[in-house]
This record gives C-alpha cells, structure tokens and sequence, in this order.
C-alpha cells in the first residue's frame, strides 16, 4: 500500500531551454518538481552566482522546486587529477544551495583498458567527492551511465560499499542498464535496491539500445515499479526522456515528446496502483 505520492520531476532542458517553459511543460504532466542540468543553455556548474539567483526566482514564481542538481560531476576522464572534478562540484553545491536542493547527480568516470585496472583510481576520486559532499550537507547520487566504471550493476554496488558514505547513494536508470545488456529488475534490483534514493525514468530496447518511452522497452519499468512500491519507495520520479536526440552530457526530447514521455510513464504508474505528484 502506497503511504506518500512519488515526486514527479523531469529534466527541465529536455523540454526547452528556457526555464520558463520547462516549468510550463512539467506543471501540465503534474509535476511540481524540476531536475536542473542546464537553464538558458548553460550548463548548471557553469550557471553564475547571479543566473541561479534569477533561476531561483523564476522555479519560485512558479511554484516550483528542484528535485536534484543534475551535474556532469565524473563523467570525465579517470586521469584528470582528483582536484578536477573537486572544484566542479564546488560549483554544484553552490547551486544546490541556492535552489534548495538536497541531491547532486554524478558519474563514476570514462577510462580506457579494463576496468579493473583503474578501480583504484575511481575510488581515490569517489571517495574524495563522497567526503565534500558530507562536509556540505548534500547527498550524492550515482548514475549508472554506459562507458563509465559504474555501468554495470556489480560495480555500481562495489562503489556505494567501497565509499561506504551515507553521501553516496543510487540513481536507478533503467535504460541505461539495458545500453549495457543488463535486465534492470532480474540482474540489479535486489542487489541496489538498499542504496537506491531516486529513479531517473526512461526506457530502452536491447536490441540496439535504443531508448524508447517509458513501458515500451526492455527496461523492466513495471516489475521495477511494483517492487519500489512494495517496498515502501516515497523518492523522486525523474523523467529523462532522450526522445529526440542524446550526446555526451545529457539529451534533448522537446515538449511534444516530453509530453508523450510523461504520459507514457503515467500509464506505467497507475497501471501498478502508483500515485505521483
């Protein structure tokens, strides 16, 4: 039995640029919540003092706020020294702090050979992040992105357990996964669930990884969502569709698929008895 609506959100850039719209576009879908990676084209880290002030002003005025500050943290180079990324996340917390936010979205690093030979390195830099996060109050949380160290549902649960921060927790994302040729719910669920605090929503087929609406694909969305709701799961719900087009440090889908994506993960919900606000 479900105690507390799930909190819908979504990846405001997806929809347009402009915050304004963004907003338009997740109010219609009933969301009262936005992810914010970028706002008039600028990425969040690089959004000055001044912008997210204005930024803030516009989520305010329209009542809304900010489920997660979904930063590039780690989605560089294992070989850029730890002081890198260090700096970058400075910046995210800046902005966490000045839109209210409790979560910073990172990844675990792009490296080339074999993944086992750069864990060291990934853990040194994890653990450095993990640390910052504490001192400041926010919580990270790791997405399983393709081509990283933590593609993979093993080494995603061997960086929460290595870091072994209460900074560090999961970002489930479902098409991701399958990217990798992994089923979400058989092969990874019950093995992150403990360390999971958010779900980035989207899809995709196994085929050629693909990434369709939510429910079309091979991502397991409602065994998925059946089980976080058995499990007493009240997190965020974030939609990253990538309908119209995906590249290095995010995607793009416009309003009208944003809006196909919402409702497609709407039916999702409702069909397993799930309520969102």
């Amino acid at each position: 039995m479900q105690s507390e609506p799930w909190l819908l959100s979504g990846f405001g850039d997806e929809i347009d640029p402009d915050p304004h719209l963004q907003c338009a576009v997740l109010q219609a879908l009933g969301a009262r919540h936005v992810e914010v990676r970028s706002a008039w084209g600028v990425n969040i880290v690089e959004l000055s003092e001044a912008q997210l002030v204005e930024l803030k002003a516009v989520l305010d005025a329209r009542g809304m706020a900010v489920s997660a500050i979904a930063s590039p943290i780690g989605k560089v180079s294992v070989e850029l020294p730890v002081a890198h990324e260090l700096a970058r996340l400075d910046r995210a917390i800046v902005a966490a702090e000045v839109l209210g936010a409790q979560y910073i979205r990172i990844f675990s690093f792009y490296y080339d050979g074999a993944p086992e030979a750069v864990r060291d390195a990934v853990l040194e830099r994890m653990r450095a992040l993990a640390a910052r996060a504490e001192q400041a109050g926010v919580v990270l949380l790791h997405e399983n992105e393709k081509e990283i160290f933590g593609d993979t549902p093993d080494r995603v649960l061997d960086l929460i357990q290595s870091v072994d921060s209460p900074a560090l927790r999961v970002a489930w994302d479902a098409a991701n996964f399958v990217q990798v040729g992994v089923r979400p719910f058989r092969e990874a669920y019950e093995m992150l669930r403990p360390y999971l605090d958010y779900v980035q929503v989207k899809d995709a087929l196994l085929a050629d990884g693909t990434v369709v609406p939510a429910g079309e694909g091979d991502g397991e969305l409602p065994e998925t969502v059946r089980a976080l709701r058995d499990s007493g799961y009240q997190g965020f719900v974030s939609l990253e569709p990538h309908l119209a087009d995906a590249f290095a440090l995010g995607g793009f889908s416009g309003p009208a698929a944003f809006g196909v994506a919402g409702r497609a993960f709407a039916k999702v919900l409702a069909d397993e008895g799930v309520v969102s606000a």
